[in-house]
């Protein structure tokens, strides 16, 4: 995607709680506004989650399609690197540990490998970024 100083990491959790309109979440909102100006890193699990999510919402009639897809483009205009390493072995191991889904471990294992805070809504995650003494954006 784009380039720019990474400060965190940034979850499927956060990304569509921007494109839902019937959803007020002020960590996300936050996350939005400075988003532009300072990059954020995901794992490349991130692309499939968040299209599963907004497809997951449209068939609830939370969002329409055409929602889905601008908001889908938009997302390609942000700083967002994708990150392409994944740590196969140590992966599995720190969902093991954490009780997190490997795809949750994922965001994790990035915070963690590169030092950044971690921006999500997830309560597991959070948990398991506290005990791993990664930093959370609050």
């Amino acid at each position: 995607m784009h380039g720019g100083t990474v400060e965190r990491v940034l979850d499927a959790s956060v990304t569509v709680a921007w494109a839902m309109q019937d959803e007020s979440e002020p960590l996300a909102e936050s996350v939005l506004r400075t988003v532009q100006a300072v990059a954020a890193a995901v794992p490349v699990i991130w692309w499939y989650e968040v299209r599963n999510i907004l497809v997951m919402n449209e068939r609830r009639g939370r969002i329409e399609t055409s929602a889905s897809e601008r908001f889908l483009v938009e997302l390609l205009d942000m700083p967002i690197r994708v990150d392409p390493f994944n740590s196969d072995r140590e992966m599995p191991e720190l969902a093991r540990r954490s009780g997190l889904t490997v795809y949750d471990a994922a965001y994790l294992d990035l915070a963690l490998r590169e030092g950044l805070p971690l921006a999500t809504l997830d309560k597991a995650l959070r948990r398991a970024a506290r005990s791993a003494g990664v930093a959370l954006l609050t």
